[in-house]
């Protein structure tokens, strides 16, 4: 039901209000424009004879994260609230939850703030409370959800998109709509103007909502939501993709760990096996002590170093891209949500790892269910399992198509898209193992009895939750699976036909809890007086923008770095602290020939409109005749001037200095 006195309302009442604001914002020029603007519309919408009033959200509703179900009307009154309408298994729903995260960095509910997930399935099994219980838990949502099983409010509002993002006012009147992912800047332009809107009328309430976090209800557990195995066919070990965790496991036969690289908690670093971290890792390929990890969340391909202990970058930049053609070197190439790896020696297209060159191989990077004879035509909806079959009866890569619910084939000859299996609608959420004969295109049950649940025992009568990755083990005796939703990775014997869980313990010199010890954060050494200081021009950034600063360091002729010492940079923002947070701060120059690129996101919620960032250098050389090693430091300081208009391409700042 409505509020009384108010209309019931969809999301069409508010559409010819907000297209007028949305154009009106198209020729703002300063952020004071913009927020002018949206305070103007605030006081039209808010002035109307009756709210456009959400209804409440119906009784016997299952609820995660609060300590009881929850009210608009009741509860919610005098908070501002954004109704998140989303289903787990929407990638575009997944890629607004770190602007929701940062959202909520930013404001509170004591500051007058409160979001709400509205579960609104797409297919019957989403609709399962215990599917939605590990989606929280796997994405870290801690805002109340609710799961509106018969998706109510989603058709009373005549919601039409995953993701849709709805602005409430403190009386539960509709102020604002946000379709598909990519607002980030109008969502938090919104939310904060709307705050200060209703702070300004004394219309906000402080009161804390009782949240009770379901993760804080569960035992520990040695894996987290496993999301792709891979085994090393010289040792037999196993590399786990512990994407809950956020890390990557390197296990032995038996179970135990080996090696445990990144976690506990999300981050995006380079460097040792003790420094280095992982955001949601998915996919795992090794081959010659080298492990290659789609770092998802990260939007990253990352390689570990087995034998140098030491994690970097192959391909993206940190950020979400958009660029469909690719061409880029690969650690200045943007990607997006990398969900599988697979290596391979021959072929046509895809990432050359020995040119360092990020190429599309196939797709149009348009969600569709799209076969064509020519690879960039055909369309992909979100691909989530990759295997390579290079033989030349085959010459084709597999693709798991997750939301067209496809297996397709991508020829390696000519790069033809073609349909193999699949189609039918929800088999997006596998609850057993099939297998495909590839010339017949037939699909029969290998294991599994269809429920999502969790039970070893012979193939017919075991059980599986979700398994996100295999990988085939001891020369085809032995199927490893990733048991995503139960937390495991299981066994599948053909020769006894039995399915058993692996398990997983730590040894002496490991931990399943998280990384090993992390080294202290370096601190920024005493910059020596004769140090050079290099005043670069004013750059205009924006918000959320990752602005690339290139080391053009110049050594004297002959000259060469000193072996073992510590070469380095830094970043520093006397005064602008706030440009730091969740930033690398600093990083090693090991090769004066390819000097690191240092990566700088700008925030989303910048704290002032101009900023300065210091690099400073620390370099250690040696003569050319090594009779001499000398210490030079090098201070950059870059201006910056933020602007909420995106220029149209961000060119990389050079950082020259010849010594």
């Amino acid at each position: 039901m409505a509020a009384p006195g108010a209309r019931g309302a969809s999301l069409s009442g508010l559409l010819p209000a907000q297209t007028s604001l949305e154009y009106a914002l198209l020729d703002a020029v300063t952020q004071q424009e913009k927020d002018e603007l949206v305070y103007q519309y605030l006081q039209k919408v808010d002035g109307w004879e009756q709210d456009l009033a959400v209804p409440e959200f119906p009784e016997g509703l299952e609820w995660l994260n609060t300590e009881e179900s929850l009210s608009i009307y009741k509860d919610l009154c005098g908070k501002v609230v954004i109704l998140d309408f989303f289903t787990y298994c929407c990638i575009n729903c997944i890629h607004v939850l770190p602007d929701l995260h940062a959202l909520e960095r930013r404001f509170t509910d004591k500051d007058g703030l409160l979001i709400v997930g509205v579960h609104s399935a797409k297919f019957p099994n989403e609709k399962v409370l215990d599917n939605i219980k590990s989606a929280v838990l796997r994405y870290n949502i801690t805002h109340p959800v609710v799961n509106d099983t018969d998706a109510s409010l989603w058709q009373e509002l005549e919601v039409s998109c995953w993701p849709t993002l709805v602005i409430l006012g403190p009386r539960g009147n509709l102020l604002f709509s946000l379709i598909g992912e990519g607002h980030k800047d109008e969502l938090f332009l919104y939310t904060s103007i709307t705050l200060k809107y209703y702070k300004d009328r004394g219309q906000i309430r402080d009161e804390k909502i009782g949240i009770k976090l379901f993760k804080e209800s569960l035992p520990p557990s040695p894996l987290l939501f496993p999301g792709k195995v891979a085994v090393d066919c010289a040792t037999g070990r196993l590399v786990v993709a512990d994407t809950g965790h956020h890390r990557i496991l390197v296990i032995q036969k038996n179970g135990q760990i080996q090696c445990s690289i990144g976690g506990p908690n999300p981050g995006r670093k380079d460097g040792m096996f003790s420094e280095s971290s992982f955001n949601s890792p998915q996919g795992v390929a090794i081959a010659d002590n080298i492990i290659y990890v789609a770092d998802t969340e990260n939007h990253l391909i990352r390689k570990i170093d087995l034998e140098a202990e030491k994690v970097t970058t192959v391909a993206g930049v940190g950020v979400q891209g958009t660029d469909l053609e690719g061409g880029e070197e690969g650690d200045k190439q943007p990607i997006s949500s990398p969900w599988d790896v697979a290596l391979g020696t021959s072929g046509s297209g895809r990432s050359d790892l020995k040119k360092g060159t990020c190429l599309r191989f196939a797709g149009s990077g348009s969600e569709e269910n799209r076969n064509n004879a020519y690879p960039h035509k055909a369309g992909f909806a979100q691909p989530s399992g990759l295997a390579l079959a290079s033989e030349e009866a085959w010459s084709c890569l597999f693709v798991a198509d997750s939301e067209s619910s496809t297996v397709r084939t991508v020829s390696l000859r000519d790069g033809a898209v073609k349909h193999l299996v699949g189609g039918e609608r929800d088999p997006m959420h596998p609850l057993g193992i099939k297998v495909v004969d590839p010339k017949t295109k037939q699909c029969t049950v290998l294991a599994g009895t269809g429920d999502a649940s969790d039970a070893s025992s012979s193939f017919a009568e075991s059980a599986f939750n979700e398994p996100g990755g295999l990988c085939v083990g001891e020369s085809g005796r032995l199927l490893y699976v990733a048991d995503t939703n139960n937390h495991q990775i299981k066994v599948m014997d053909f020769e006894a036909r039995t399915v058993s869980v692996l398990p997983v313990f730590k040894s002496d010199s490991t931990t399943v809890d998280g990384s090993c010890p992390r080294e202290k954060q370096k601190t920024v050494p005493k910059v020596p007086k004769s140090a050079a200081h290099v005043g670069l021009p004013p750059v205009t950034v924006h918000p959320g923008q990752a602005l690339q600063l290139r080391l053009q360091l110049q050594l004297p002729s002959g000259a060469k770095l000193t072996e073992g010492a510590p070469s380095c940079w830094f970043l520093e923002a006397d005064g602008s602290e706030w440009l730091l947070q969740d930033q690398i701060p600093s990083g090693d120059i090991e090769n004066i020939s390819n000097q690191p690129a240092i990566s700088l996101q700008i925030p989303t919620d910048c704290l002032s409109l101009e900023a300065v960032v210091s690099v400073i250098v620390f370099l250690y050389y040696c003569s050319a005749d090594s009779s001499a090693c000398m210490m030079k430091g090098v201070v950059f300081r870059q201006p910056l001037q933020i602007s909420s208009t995106q220029p149209a391409c961000a060119a990389p700042v050079e950082l020259t200095y010849a010594i």
